[in-house]
């Protein structure tokens, strides 16, 4: 077959081998290929045998690059989108809480962009270590571990790393757009003082100039119910709390879609101050009995 013409495709053909079919065609080597696009020999490597799954950008470029029809390029890189297109059960097992957060860590510690929108409770990135052990209290009750002293430990691991994870905040490198309904301060997960405590975290960071912070308030009207918290990451990754679980997915679909919905809520969110003031002055009268 002559360089330059599509051979057809085989039936169930892997991402992989098509591009190694399509390279053939045009009598490239892996070497060639990879200087044509800008990636590593081994890279390519990779991508055709199957080792690795394909990036679906990577997948277009390198299509487009031998030669492919729009058509056929498309179908490669919707092939290359299916293994990203379902949402992971996140549950760790070793660390239970404490590994959960570290985890959080690594992903925030590599992402540019945070976008966090929370309904129910103060975003991660802002708790005190107060509020931070009133809440996974509840949550350790969920896991089950299998000693009293391990229970023990638990809680304190993962309020630990929960606050050494707010470091990330002092990197102006990075920018940060949280999103908390009213609904959030409402629930007294702890007493008057910590809450008021907690209040004055949330007003300390709303202050920084990579962080825009806004609450969507109780007499709002909003298109879409804010029926539970999720965070993107670069717009390449979100994650959803559950309960006892979390749900990720890489899936662009899932992305810009959870994008649309961030967008949504922050253009109906204001200025955060007015439902701070509101909120510490009415836990400073139950502070006063």
């Amino acid at each position: 077959m002559s360089p330059g013409s599509e051979p057809p495709a085989e039936p169930e053909e892997s991402v992989g081998a098509a591009l190694a079919r399509l390279r053939h065609s045009q009598g490239l080597t892996g070497a060639d290929l990879a200087a044509r696009v800008g990636m590593s020999q081994p890279k390519i490597s990779r991508l055709e045998r199957g080792v690795a799954v394909p990036d679906p950008e990577d997948v277009r470029r390198i299509a487009r690059a031998l030669g492919a029809s729009e058509r056929e390029a498309n179908s490669l890189v919707e092939r290359a989108e299916r293994p990203h297109s379902h949402m992971t059960d996140w549950r760790p097992e070793a660390g239970g809480l404490a590994t959960r957060q570290v985890s959080v860590a690594r992903w925030e510690a590599t992402a540019r962009e945070i976008r966090d929108f929370e309904p129910a409770v103060v975003p991660g990135l802002l708790q005190t270590s107060g509020y931070a052990r009133a809440m996974l209290l509840g949550f350790q009750q969920l896991h089950e571990i299998d000693t009293p002293d391990e229970a023990h430990r638990a809680v304190p691991a993962a309020v630990t790393e929960r606050i050494r994870r707010q470091e990330i905040l002092t990197d102006t490198a990075k920018s940060f757009h949280i999103v908390f309904t009213e609904t959030v301060l409402s629930y007294a997960i702890c007493p008057p003082t910590e809450m008021i405590a907690q209040i004055g975290r949330v007003r300390e960071v709303a202050r920084q100039d990579n962080v825009d912070l806004r609450v969507i308030t109780a007499d709002t009207s909003i298109a879409i119910p804010p029926v539970h918290g999720f965070v993107l990451f670069d717009d390449t990754m979100v994650v959803v709390d559950a309960f006892n679980t979390g749900l990720i997915s890489r899936s662009r679909k899932d992305t810009r879609s959870y994008r649309r919905v961030f967008d949504l809520f922050e253009n109906s969110a204001g200025a955060v101050d007015p439902t701070l003031d509101k909120y510490e002055e009415l836990y400073v009268r139950r502070l006063r009995g």
